[in-house]
């Protein structure tokens, strides 16, 4: 459970590049002690970059960064008290696992038996004791990993710094490694910050994301926050399947809508008195696929929005169907539909009429 303290404060910073590329604008973030942090976000956004500030791989072209309350504004890497995994694992060819591990702390100073049961105890929590001797390109990459985030917290860092440390490894192993993290991260009780463009992994292992795009951040919120309440259209787009409807306000009968080129749906029950949606404003309906359901006749009165299309395609995602549905000429909808209804589903080419609850609809306003 994180506590309350910050461990790593970032104060308004940018990166400029040379070039003049703005690779961070006017970047804040708290992240307390002991918290799972995710930075979330495209190729290109400022994730990486904001991670080698923090630990001190590139320098901020202004604001301040401070870690446990000391400012680390001009302190090199060695200095910090942050430990880093890369994506290559940075592994040293030519030492067995436990020399690996044992690195930095030789570079200490760390007398050897003291050093050789601290590596013994770190290996035998990752699951690596058995292992112990063996050359770094002999192992999984798994195991490379363990051994690159045992080399890293064996020094007993504030903060670990991962920079898409399972993009190399297979959907299986992936999904194994985000439990195996999760559980070392809590159990040491340190600070992860961790940069990803899977949002899978994100959700899968952070207390915290925060979502960037294009130096900065749309969005700060737990898994459940960004995945439900997206604050931005961006948002909206990156995480999740989401169906998003452009529109103005209306009212009609003296009920408040949505006016889009798709036709008119009502508001969200929560927006219909809500002063601020005013007629004729521009807002976005963003519809999540897994709460939109073909209309086979039998749908509850709940499900109050309609639109008809054709199916031009589907996807089997484990146990989940993604339908995707044309309406109109240019706008697709996606419609997600668990297995066992399979037996209600529609053939490609079929015009089906879709239907979505407005209770589950977001509101955004642009």
């Amino acid at each position: 459970m994180a506590h309350g303290y910050p461990d790593v404060v970032l104060d308004h910073v940018s990166k400029v590049f040379g070039d003049g590329t703005v690779a961070v604008d006017d970047f804040s973030l708290s992240v307390r002690k002991g918290e799972f942090v995710a930075l979330l976000g495209p190729s290109g956004c400022g994730k990486t970059t904001t991670l080698k500030m923090i630990g001190g791989f590139e320098e901020p072209s202004s604001g301040t960064i401070s870690i446990a309350g000391q400012s680390v504004l001009g302190v090199p890497p060695e200095r910090r008290s942050t430990g880093m995994v890369f994506q290559n694992y940075a592994l040293f060819p030519h030492m067995n696992v436990s020399e690996n591990v044992g690195y930095g702390l030789k570079l200490r100073g760390m007398p050897k038996a003291e050093r050789q049961a601290k590596v013994k105890r770190l290996l035998d929590l990752l699951s690596l004791d058995d292992v112990a001797d063996r050359s770094v390109d002999q192992l999984s990459g798994g195991q490379r990993q363990r051994v690159a985030v045992a080399r890293s917290v064996a020094v007993e860092p504030d903060v670990l710094l991962l920079d898409e440390p399972l993009g190399a490894l297979d959907a299986n192993l992936r999904a194994r490694m985000q439990r195996e993290l999760k559980r070392i991260q809590k159990q040491l009780g340190i600070t992860f910050v961790f940069v990803t463009h899977a949002q899978s992994e994100a959700m899968a292992m952070a207390d915290t994301i925060v979502v960037m795009n294009a130096g900065r951040i749309e969005q700060i919120g737990s898994p459940a926050d960004i995945f439900g309440q997206p604050t931005s259209r961006f948002t909206a787009q990156f995480v999740g399947n989401n169906n998003i409807i452009d529109g103005t306000v209306t009212s009609l009968d003296g009920d408040r809508l949505v006016r889009s080129d798709l036709g008119t749906f009502r508001l969200p029950p929560g927006e219909t008195s809500n002063p601020t949606t005013l007629s004729d404003n521009p807002v976005s309906l963003v519809i999540r696929a897994d709460q939109v359901r073909f209309d086979t006749g039998d749908l509850d009165a709940e499900y109050d929005c309609a639109a008809t299309g054709t199916v031009v395609g589907e996807e089997i995602v484990g146990s989940v169907i993604d339908y995707t549905i044309l309406l109109q000429e240019d706008h697709v909808f996606h419609v997600e539909q668990h297995e066992s209804l399979i037996e209600r589903s529609p053939a490609l080419n079929d015009t089906i009429t879709i239907r979505w609850p407005s209770r589950d609809t977001l509101l955004l306003r642009s």
